[in-house]
């Protein structure tokens, strides 16, 4: 421990390092002043009389601090005392601990001795032991060699007799004895004598096959000749015999039961062949049914007479009824190719409905397991029939026998499709003869008006998805769609879009009579000019309710077609095979809808604006620089109210199922109506104060009914949706501004430009003009305001 020592002229000052003072304060924790390490004696004093005052009481002051080193004082010498004797008596526990160790570690010499002599002698106890253990296992394993080598060559004897007597029930056991024998001298084979048994082991396994093989040949082949010579009479087949000689057979090399089953199997099959030859009647599609009735029939006999010759896990009856499938399908794939001019869609359906009641059958008959194994076989053979004429993978484990005869039919699905294409045209002919008789459906709670050709077209769409689904799944499923595409486009063409009504020019007496009454309205202060150029001008086209009507219900069924094409998409998505979902696309044709029901709003929107234009030619026609006085609204915004009130309601009734197309008629409409307002505002010139003070209150009350327009004239009154509030108030309001700014004083011109840039800020130079030739501003004064303008961007 490193302790510096300061020594000044009367003190002496002893100061430890850091980490020495913290164990300190952690060990003797005060809050004296004096025990602090940067202790400072004038400050010490000076807290102890900061005044003059309070020197009065330095006698106690000085009285306790003696006191205070008296008791330190005191305490160091107890210390210095106990620290004496503490010496003493720690030098004698020191020695007594000195010698405590060395007697333990001696007692631990001791120990350490000990151990390695107990240590050795397990050593000699275990050698022993080991040796023992090791002379055991090659005793047991000379023994058991011994024993199986005694096993194999009495058992080799044994199956040569047993071989040569066909006596195949004797033969299964010890035939399974030696072949497990065998794998125990598998790695003695470089000894000759044991190489010498394995050969005669081998031998002794082809000889069983090949007599095995003759004895089912010899057997089944006399049956067969019997059979075609005609004879009543049934041959014996040694069921019992045969039936020993499949438990061998299912101990040797796999190959030999594979191969006797394949040809048992064709033979089953022969007549089946020779039957439905491709020259014979029966071979024909009409007549496929009849093929179904053979093998079930053949399936029972075989059953009956041999079903308990063959082990049940050999699946025999299922191979022959796969086997059926097989030659079935590629016989039928051959003469359809041959006879495809006398294929039609009846017949074809015929075909695949009675094939696929058949695969049914099979699949609730036997569990498939064997259909693995004939995949596995016909790859070796370069014929996958995991995979259909169109290259899509079957999965045969989830489908079972479902398409393994169907599949052959697939080649041919375009006549279905062609029939599928052939009954759309005709049900949308149809549909657009009967379009003038039929009527729209009536609305229900959760359903608009609609025409009822749309949901007759949807259901023969569903129908005909399903019936492909049954048939094909692949491309021709794919084919389906694309017809779907194109009938979808012809319904949205022949029978929404052809049969809006079409815009043609009113009479011009009609046009005259609907607003020279409003004309006749208008306040005695407003003069008209140019009357006759006023009635060309309402030459205007207007929609009947009845076409109006229309127009909506053919909207709703746009709507509907729409929602359903998207549902339609879906489903073939999810019928479809994954790998051609991506190829299912409706996009386009959901993009016809949305144009159908954005004609019908334009044209609502078209007529309702054609409605309200001669008010708005009135109002440009007014005389306004002779208004005297501010009234109520004038006539022209009561003939737009009127109009409003009359068409909205209608409008809105027939699309209350379509609240989102009616908001977008009505958004469309302010869109459409408001800028239509303000050039007619613009067209009110030359105007007067009081005519700016007029036209603006007529703004104001237009503006009302226009954000009233949603539930205008309605019993319930709705909040107008926000997107529609926010387009009328900012389109009216630039209206209001407008006048406004008419209405400003045009002197001083300065202050005028920037009350004009205050009001609308956004406004360009055209329509400052505008403005300037509304107020019948000079062109030299409008140059210089112009002027302004320009520098105060």
């Amino acid at each position: 421990m490193d302790i510096e020592e300061e020594i000044d002229d009367e003190n002496l000052f002893i100061t430890f390092p850091p980490i020495v003072q913290k164990a300190i304060e952690e060990v003797f924790p005060s809050k004296d002043p004096l025990d602090e390490p940067d202790f400072n004696s004038i400050d010490y004093i000076n807290s102890l009389f900061p005044t003059e005052q309070s020197l009065s009481n330095i006698d106690e002051v000085v009285f306790k601090v003696e006191n205070k080193i008296s008791s330190i004082d005191n305490e160091i010498s107890t210390v210095v005392r106990s620290q004496i004797t503490a010496s003493e008596e720690g030098r004698q526990a020191l020695e007594e601990a000195q010698k405590v160790i060395k007697q333990l570690f001696a007692h631990i010499t001791d120990i350490k001795e000990q151990a390695e002599k107990s240590e050795e002698m397990v050593r000699e106890i275990t050698r022993d032991i080991k040796q023992l253990d090791s002379a055991k296992r090659n005793l047991t394993l000379a023994i058991t060699t011994l024993n199986h080598l005694h096993m194999l060559v009495g058992g080799v004897d044994t199956l040569k007799s047993l071989t040569q007597r066909r006596l195949y029930g004797e033969i299964v056991l010890p035939l399974q004895a030696i072949s497990e024998v065998m794998t125990h001298f598998e790695n003695y084979s470089n000894i000759p004598q044991i190489k010498s048994l394995s050969d005669q082991v081998k031998s002794i396994h082809f000889e069983l096959a090949e007599q095995i093989t003759h004895d089912f040949k010899e057997a089944f082949s006399v049956s067969i000749m019997i059979s075609f010579v005609g004879s009543n009479t049934k041959t014996a087949i040694p069921n019992k015999q045969l039936a020993q000689a499949c438990l061998v057979l299912s101990i040797l090399d796999p190959k030999v039961k594979k191969e006797l089953l394949k040809w048992f199997v064709n033979i089953q099959l022969q007549e089946y062949s020779h039957l439905f030859q491709e020259t014979e009647d029966t071979a024909w599609l009409d007549k496929i049914d009849k093929r179904y009735s053979w093998i079930k029939k053949h399936l029972l006999e075989f059953e009956d007479r041999l079903g308990n010759m063959f082990p049940q896990n050999w699946e025999v009856s299922e191979r022959i009824a796969v086997q059926f499938c097989h030659d079935t399908r590629e016989a039928l794939s051959k003469i359809m190719v041959k006879r495809k001019n006398e294929i039609d869609v009846k017949l074809l359906l015929y075909a695949i409905q009675k094939t696929s009641a058949f695969e049914g059958l099979l699949a609730r008959r036997f569990t498939g397991i064997t259909l693995n194994e004939n995949s596995d076989a016909s790859k070796d053979n370069g014929d996958d029939n995991k995979h259909n004429d169109d290259g899509k993978i079957e999965d045969i484990n989830s489908s079972a026998f479902h398409g393994l005869i169907g599949r052959c039919f697939i080649p041919h699905l375009e006549i279905y499709i062609e029939s599928v294409d052939r009954n759309l045209a005709d049900l949308i002919e149809r549909f657009v003869l009967d379009q003038k008789q039929s009527k729209p459906t009536e609305a229900t709670e959760t359903q608009a008006s609609i025409l009822p050709s749309c949901p007759d077209l949807f259901v023969f769409y569903k129908k005909s998805m399903i019936q492909c689904n049954q048939l094909d799944n692949g491309q021709t499923m794919l084919n389906l769609t694309k017809t779907f595409q194109k009938y979808l486009h012809e319904y949205a063409e022949k029978l929404l879009l052809s049969n809006l009504p079409k815009i043609e020019p009113q009479s011009l007496g009609t046009s005259v009579q609907n607003f020279t009454k409003d004309l006749q309205k208008i306040s005695t202060s407003g003069l008209i000019q140019n009357f006759s150029s006023l009635l060309k001008e309402g030459e205007l086209t207007r929609f009947s309710k009845e076409e109006q009507t229309k127009i909506c219900y053919i909207l709703t069924t746009a709507e509907y077609c729409l929602e359903t094409t998207q549902q339609l998409q879906d489903k073939l998505k999810e019928k479809i095979v994954p790998s051609m979902a991506d190829q299912v696309d409706l996009t386009k044709e959901q993009d016809n809808f949305h144009k159908v029901i954005s004609n019908c709003i334009q044209l609502l929107v078209q007529d309702l604006e054609n409605s309200c234009e001669p008010a708005l030619t009135a109002m440009s026609k007014v005389q306004w620089q002779n208004v005297d006085t501010v009234g109520d609204q004038s006539s022209y915004i009561t003939s737009i109210t009127t109009h409003l009130k009359t068409n909205v309601p209608i409008i809105r009734e027939n699309l209350s199922h379509s609240r989102k197309y009616f908001t977008q008629f009505c958004i469309k409409f302010a869109n459409s109506f408001i800028p239509k307002f303000i050039q007619s505002i613009y067209k009110c010139k030359p105007i007067n104060t009081e005519g700016a003070e007029q036209l603006l209150l007529d703004t104001h009350m237009l503006k009302t009914v226009l954000l009233n327009l949603p539930s205008i004239a309605s019993q319930i009154n709705r909040t107008a949706p926000a997107a529609y509030v926010k387009v009328v108030t900012k389109g009216m309001t630039r209206a209001e501004m407008i006048l406004k700014v008419v209405m400003t004083p045009i002197e001083p011109a300065k202050n005028f430009v920037e009350q004009y840039k205050k009001l609308l800020p956004d406004s360009q130079l055209t329509e400052f003009h505008k403005v300037l030739e509304m107020k019948s501003v000079k062109r030299q004064d409008q140059t210089v305001l112009s002027d302004i303008f320009k520098s105060n961007k």
